[in-house]
């Protein structure tokens, strides 16, 4: 009993990521933050990505002074969004293209930042905030309507549980890279359309198709070649 306490104070003392929740999202107080609120699965998922399927859940936490207040405002709350994707192809890529896209549409301002030691995309519109990273399978997304700002707290302890693989100059470099897009195969052979003949030596039927033989003239026929002369004893 005494060796697995040393061993848990060392592993403690030691850090190490903190465990993906059961739901994906905390359900607990984080800090000052007490936990209200729990949805999923959501299948609107904001990051869409092709032959991956992603599934979210969400978790909504409010401040002590608002629970004391009895009084929610827009500043005393922060939603945050887990989605879990089946496999690791194109995450990052498609997460950076999303915040591209809100970079280029009017009162949405994008920044790559490091908040709480969490390097994540951050995102500005009237009257929202919002911060965003992608981890191995998984987007986080915390922040919400009303905020100017999003708390370190929050992204610091969702941080721990889903470490962000966001490269550092996503927003202005190349898109990081994605799934090879590989050549689909054709299921079955294309069959013969006596409507519409294709040039397929293997769709050749002979009884259809009659090939006139080529007529040849004497004058085009070859000289007889001379005769060899048996050679003398």
């Amino acid at each position: 009993m005494r060796l697995v306490l040393v061993a848990l104070v060392l592993l403690v003392g030691c850090g190490g990521q903190k465990p993906v929740p059961k739901r994906l999202v905390v359900e607990g107080d984080l800090g000052s933050w007490k936990y209200r609120r729990f949805q999923g699965p959501l299948l609107d998922v904001e990051v869409w990505i092709a032959n991956n399927k992603g599934e979210a859940y969400s978790a909504s936490y409010i401040t002590s002074d608002a629970e004391k207040r009895g009084k929610i405002e827009d500043k005393d709350l922060v939603n945050v969004t887990v989605t879990s994707y089946e496999k690791p192809d194109g995450v990052v890529r498609e997460t950076v293209k999303l915040v591209r896209r809100l970079a280029q549409e009017k009162g949405y301002q994008v920044d790559e930042e490091k908040i709480s030691g969490v390097r994540a995309l951050t995102i500005k519109g009237p009257a929202e905030a919002w911060v965003m990273w992608p981890s191995k399978t998984h987007v986080v997304k915390v922040g919400g309507q009303g905020r100017t700002s999003v708390p370190g707290a929050v992204v610091e302890s969702y941080g721990d549980r889903y470490p962000s693989k966001l490269p550092g100059g996503s927003l202005e470099g190349p898109l990081p890279a994605g799934p090879d897009d590989k050549p689909k195969k054709d299921s079955e052979t294309q069959k013969y359309d006596p409507n519409n003949p294709q040039a397929n030596p293997e769709n050749y039927d002979p009884n259809r198709v009659k090939i006139p033989e080529k007529q040849i003239e004497p004058d085009d026929l070859p000289p007889p070649e001379d005769k060899k002369k048996p050679k003398k004893k």
